[in-house]
């Protein structure tokens, strides 16, 4: 068997000074500076970690031509999910001329951040989707479980759309309640398009930051979703505020060699890598 290239598939860079009025507060100290490739390249060579999938983090085009600027200059970052206002007027024509840069690989709304919950039901959003369709990119849905009720009638009426579930939906690891962020999950499951990055948990467990806590979330993530559509991303550096870049790593090949004893290095290529690199159409560079 071939064995991929080892992808993370969700990780972030950015500049404090293209970031005032905007997330992260100064009270985040392990968060509140400037993070760039070279801060990565060490952890990520000492992972193993081929290459990236760079997502932002800014409701801002300016931010996407920044990344894709980045991408352009580092061999490591494979692909990029930008943002774009997908009610705009001129939405299709801001998607294609985003999708004419090789490694803008998709695009993500934060819906996480708006103050409806449905937005992303909404028929205006149909042209955008259209055109990420018609360009091969990918929806990254950044979503709380309040929000996977909308995403589930936007994926459906869309089924020619990938669809990328970022953070495992966030469930609600820290109180151990796995229902109703189950149910929901199973609904999107069921779409054959939609898929779920395993990345974020850890900091959505709280204080119970170990592999306990998070297993029966991800043995969910697993039986919903399989060895075909599950792909892991370290979340860096908002992985700093719960543990580090080798540490998570070490733990979700821990958790998954759990789970699935069986077949263990043919799901763990997948998950690891070989996943993203077909989800996203990742070329790499030597």
């Amino acid at each position: 068997m071939t064995i991929p290239p080892r992808v993370d598939a969700h990780q972030h860079f950015w500049r404090l000074a293209d970031r005032q009025g905007h997330w992260p507060p100064a009270s985040l100290q392990a968060l509140h500076r400037d993070f760039v490739p070279a801060d990565l390249e060490p952890l990520r060579q000492r992972a193993g970690i081929d290459g990236t999938v760079l997502v932002q983090s800014l409701p801002e085009e300016s931010d996407t031509h920044q990344l894709l600027r980045l991408a352009d200059q580092h061999a490591f970052i494979w692909g990029v999910v930008g943002w774009t206002d997908m009610k705009a007027a001129d939405a299709a024509q801001r998607i294609a001329a985003l999708a004419s840069h090789r490694k803008l690989k998709g695009l993500r709304p934060m819906l996480q951040d708006l103050p409806d919950d449905a937005w992303i039901a909404d028929t205006a959003v149909d042209a955008a989707a259209h055109a990420m369709q018609r360009c091969g990119l990918v929806f990254d849905a950044l979503v709380l479980p309040r929000h996977l009720a909308a995403l589930e009638t936007f994926a459906a009426r869309h089924p020619g759309l990938s669809v990328v579930i970022d953070h495992g939906g966030k469930p609600p690891i820290a109180t151990g309640e796995i229902e109703p962020w189950r149910s929901r999950m199973a609904r999107l499951a069921a779409l054959p398009q939609v898929a779920c990055k395993v990345s974020g948990l850890l900091t959505e467990a709280g204080a119970r930051r170990d592999a306990d806590a998070l297993r029966p979330f991800v043995q969910a993530l697993w039986e919903l979703f399989g060895p075909e559509r599950l792909l892991w991303g370290s979340d860096w550096p908002v992985l700093r505020l719960a543990g580090d870049y080798q540490g998570w790593r070490d733990m979700s090949h821990a958790l998954f060699d759990s789970i699935v004893p069986a077949a263990a290095d043919t799901h763990r290529a997948a998950l690891f890598g070989g996943n993203a690199m077909r989800l996203y159409g990742l070329g790499f560079e030597a």
